[in-house]
């Protein structure tokens, strides 16, 4: 065991072994991913070689992003339910969410016809036109006042979420030394960047008071933080149990309620743009509806 020294790392490949999982002991996989995708950039006649330069950039950035996570899984055990998942996350940009579905449905048929993989059902099938099923609606109070009866992770990362401004899936990987004093850091997932952002005291009081479980806020183990996926299904089951009145509702508004809070506040594009990091028509969008709402106010305060 390759343990380097490090005496938690000598641990946890011990138990690794014990369990049967360490990698020295598994199988090597078949029909996976990056197998598939490997074959199909060697392709020059049914693969990517048939492409224009552009369409091939465009897929291998989309490959890359599939090969991040599943490289080495059994494409086969795909599911319908784990590419619609996919997307949810990919919400905010639709375009990109369609190129993924696209991307997944091409390697699944190359594989099939080309490779002759037994693959059955293409998992993304009619899924490249894919849509959010509706646009994502901040939070109101009333839901922002039930949190406390939610499970403690779906509450951390709602705080995370909603005074990071980020994408829920960014904002759920936040680790504790993204956070120093006055400052936090928080990444542009689309040019992979990270930048040093405010951090308001609501979230610093908030952190303030949350045990450390390992590196990340919302900690897996020592090491790994808690999934997205994880968290997101521990938020639809606490949403349940708030009946209909809930059900419009997802992580991805408080995002969007991040934007409202801030405009609101009567800050402008630039500024809610430095927080959020969010397109400037997107951000217009979300000001525009919190000033409708101040403007409505002051209006019918007229009547009086």
């Amino acid at each position: 065991m390759a343990w380097k020294g490090d005496p938690e790392e000598l641990d946890r490949l011990y138990w690794l072994a014990q369990s049967g999982k360490h990698e020295a002991q598994q199988a090597p996989a078949r029909y996976t991913w990056q197998e598939c995708v490997e074959a199909w950039r060697r392709d020059s006649v049914k693969g990517q070689g048939k492409l224009a330069a552009n369409t091939k950039t465009s897929y291998r950035r989309t490959m890359d992003a599939i090969l991040e996570k599943n490289a080495a899984k059994d494409m086969r055990r795909t599911t319908r339910q784990a590419v619609r998942a996919a997307l949810e996350k990919l919400a905010d940009t639709p375009r990109k969410a369609s190129r993924y579905a696209q991307t997944v449905s091409l390697l699944w048929n190359y594989a099939e016809r080309e490779l002759d993989w037994p693959m059955g059902q293409n998992p993304a099938k009619g899924l490249a036109a894919y849509k959010p099923a509706r646009e994502y609606a901040p939070w109101p109070e009333w839901m922002l006042k039930k949190l406390t009866s939610a499970p403690q992770n779906v509450q951390i990362a709602a705080a995370l979420i909603r005074y990071t401004g980020q994408r829920p899936s960014a904002a759920i990987a936040m680790r504790h030394d993204h956070f120093a004093g006055e400052w936090m850091t928080v990444t542009d997932e689309k040019g992979r960047r990270e930048f040093d952002v405010y951090c308001p005291a609501p979230l610093r009081d908030f952190l303030s008071t949350q045990p450390k479980g390992g590196a990340h806020i919302l900690a897996k183990n020592l090491r790994e933080p808690v999934g997205y996926d994880g968290i997101e299904k521990a938020f639809r089951t606490w949403r349940a149990t708030l009946g209909d009145r809930g059900a419009p509702y997802t992580l991805h508004g408080l995002r969007k309620l991040a934007v409202v809070e801030l405009a609101e506040a009567g800050c402008g594009d630039a500024e809610i743009q430095a927080v959020t990091g969010q397109s400037a028509e997107m951000v217009a969008y979300y000001r525009r509806q919190a000033n409708r709402k101040r403007l409505s106010k002051s209006a019918q305060e007229r009547r009086k």
